[in-house]
This record gives structure tokens, C-alpha cells and sequence, in this order.
């Protein structure tokens, strides 16, 4: 396995956030915090691939949203933030050569972010940054490799679909209770974590291992029970700008 993550830049302060952070973020712990990230993956036996920081794009460090892989196919997505578009030349260059290529054309938007897959079905989110034409983009690319493409509608409040949600394995999602209706992963298992740890929901499995959010005790709790080794890492940083474990890297 491979895994494309890419540099903080020293713009990363003024990063996308919902609400400013208070404290605000610190680029040098931001990195920090990343290297441990990227030591983990490396850790899994994942070869780490490390794309330089742009500073022209405080959030590039968020490079899920720039593509999403499926098989021997990857969509280079664009990006529902118009600020964020310009991030994934740089990705879809690394990415060339590795796996076939399709760019997704304006009008239509979506992030990774929004994408979720579970065996041949990906889930994606209908968020302020992935409209309907990116998602029926998505499905007219995938459709031809067996791939079902499901779009999931998601409350205002919601940035991303994996803000609430992560794929455990191919039979198991992790859900943040009340966030999804309890069919949106048809009959998929749903595991849930307590509301007041939704934060947590985004986790990142290699394997049996889970890489989860410090400071979540019942949601590491819940990963033990359903069979997974844990492996905490600090995001407060990455937190700040509304990321998390997944945001982090692309999964080859």
C-alpha cells in the first residue's frame, strides 16, 4: 500500500475553518503532529509518499479532497472551494504514471472528503462542496469498473460526509450517533460512537489497526471492541481547520 501525504505550509494558519480557531493554529505543531502521522502509516508497512507544501494553498495539507482512488482509477476531483482548486495539479502529477487519470470538468465540485467506500459501493456526500454534477461524474467513471456510486444528503451543519463517518472494512462503517439515518450504508454494520465524540467517527484502518483522534476514550473503546489495535494521534492542529485523520493522505 501506498499512501500520498503532503507538506504544511507556512500559510497553513490562515487555513478554510468554519469558526476561527481559538487558540489559533500553530503551523510548527501542526507539523509535528503530521510527521506522527506519516511515521504511523510508515509504521503499517505503508510506503509514504510526501508531496511538497504550496504556499499558495494554506489547506493542501488536506490532500484526500484532491482525488479519490478506486482500483486502478483515480478522479481528480475540483474541489467544492474555489481557493482550494489549484491543489490538485501538484496531486495529479504524483499520482501519473501510478494509475489511470480522469479530471473532473466545471461545473461540477466534490471533495474526498465527501467519499466513502465500502466494497464495490462508494457513498458520497451532497455537501455545500460536492454538487450533483460531480457526483454523477464520479458514478459515469466508476460505473464501467463495477463500481455503484450512492449519494448520501447531508445537514447544512455537516462539512463533509467523513466528519461523521469512516469506513471500518468492507462490511463495518463507524457512524457518530444522530449524524446519518441508520439505513445510509444499506446493509452495511453500522458500529456507533457517542454524539458528544463525533469528532472522533473520522478514523483511518490499515488492516486490524485503527489510527484514531487522542482525547476519545469511548471511541477507542468502541474500535477494541469491534477487533482493532488503536493507535491515537494528537490532530488538534489539524482540527483548527476543520481536518482529520483521513483528510491527511490518499490510499493507493
Amino acid at each position: 500500500m501506498l499512501a500520498l501525504v503532503r507538506s504544511i505550509p507556512d500559510s497553513y494558519a490562515q487555513a478554510l475553518t468554519a469558526v476561527p480557531a481559538d487558540p489559533p493554529i500553530d503551523v510548527i505543531e501542526a507539523r509535528a503532529q503530521h510527521a506522527a502521522y506519516a511515521v504511523a502509516l510508515a509504521g503499517l508497512g505503508v510506503e509514504v509518499i510526501t508531496l511538497a507544501a504550496d504556499e499558495a494553498h494554506p489547506d493542501c495539507v488536506f490532500v484526500e479532497d484532491a482525488a479519490v482512488v478506486a482500483g486502478e482509477v483515480a478522479v481528480i476531483t475540483r474541489p467544492g472551494a474555489p481557493s482550494r482548486q489549484g491543489e490538485v495539479d501538484a496531486v495529479a502529477a504524483a499520482l501519473a504514471g501510478r494509475i489511470e487519470l480522469h479530471r473532473m470538468p466545471a461545473p461540477a465540485t466534490l471533495d474526498g472528503g465527501d467519499c466513502l467506500r465500502l466494497g464495490h459501493t462508494i457513498y458520497v456526500g451532497r455537501s455545500a462542496r460536492t454538487n450533483d454534477v460531480g457526483v454523477s461524474f464520479l458514478r459515469q467513471i466508476l460505473a464501467s469498473r463495477g463500481i455503484t456510486v450512492v449519494s448520501v444528503p447531508l445537514p447544512p451543519e455537516v462539512l463533509h460526509l467523513k466528519c461523521v463517518c469512516a469506513r471500518l472494512d468492507d462490511e463495518r462503517v463507524l457512524v457518530a450517533d444522530g449524524s446519518l439515518p441508520d439505513d445510509t450504508f444499506g446493509e452495511a454494520t453500522v458500529v456507533r460512537i457517542p454524539a458528544d465524540e463525533s469528532y472522533a467517527a473520522n478514523v483511518l484502518t490499515i488492516g486490524a489497526t485503527a489510527l484514531c483522534a487522542d482525547g476519545f476514550p469511548q471511541t477507542r473503546a468502541t474500535l477494541e471492541a469491534a477487533g482493532f489495535r488503536t493507535i491515537p494521534l494528537v490532530t488538534t492542529e489539524a482540527r483548527k481547520a476543520d481536518g482529520a485523520l483521513t483528510c491527511m493522505s490518499i490510499l493507493i
